[in-house]
């Protein structure tokens, strides 16, 4: 069955998980170290997936004759008022204490986004985003509004999860 429940921010949680390997367990130990398994005081979550769709276009047609999947991208933002290392630490892992001497491991981790409403019991809809890392960092301390983060993350894929 579809779901056809109307969402807003206020319905939706973020969790933080880490995959196995190296790259996971650097992630794990920011998770653990900053209690960040459930991501609190963000904004402006924003989840993007491309598709590289290529059109064949045959010699005296003007339109296709043919559309060819390509490449799939994803990739996202996440602002968050709660301002503490992990995001950074989760971007450069162990580069983000001391300059490294050499080439070192950056974490990657799953996020799951989970919109579920309180008056509507058992109808969720769950985005998982797999092997993320973030690829930006920005600090923002504007004159007169609330001192924000965000980071700009990529994923390897997906999965989509409708209950009810």
């Amino acid at each position: 069955m579809a779901n056809t429940s109307v969402f807003t921010g206020a319905d939706g949680s973020i969790a933080l998980s880490a995959p196995q390997g190296a790259e996971g367990e650097q992630a794990q130990g920011v998770l653990s170290a900053y209690e960040l398994l459930a991501v609190g005081r963000v904004q402006n979550v924003r989840v993007e997936v491309h598709s590289d769709v290529r059109p064949f276009h045959e010699i005296g047609q003007r339109y296709a004759t043919q559309l060819r999947p390509g490449n799939v991208t994803i990739k996202g933002t996440i602002g968050r008022a709660y301002i503490n290392g992990a995001m950074l630490k989760l971007l450069l892992g162990e580069a983000a204490d001391s300059r490294p001497a050499g080439s070192w491991t950056q974490p990657a981790f799953n996020i799951t986004l989970l919109l579920g409403n309180p008056a509507v019991p058992g109808v969720r809809n769950t985005i998982t985003l797999y092997d993320c890392k973030i690829d930006g960092w920005v600090y923002d301390v504007p004159e007169d509004d609330f001192v924000l983060e965000s980071v700009k993350f990529q994923a390897l894929y997906l999965s989509v999860q409708d209950e009810g």
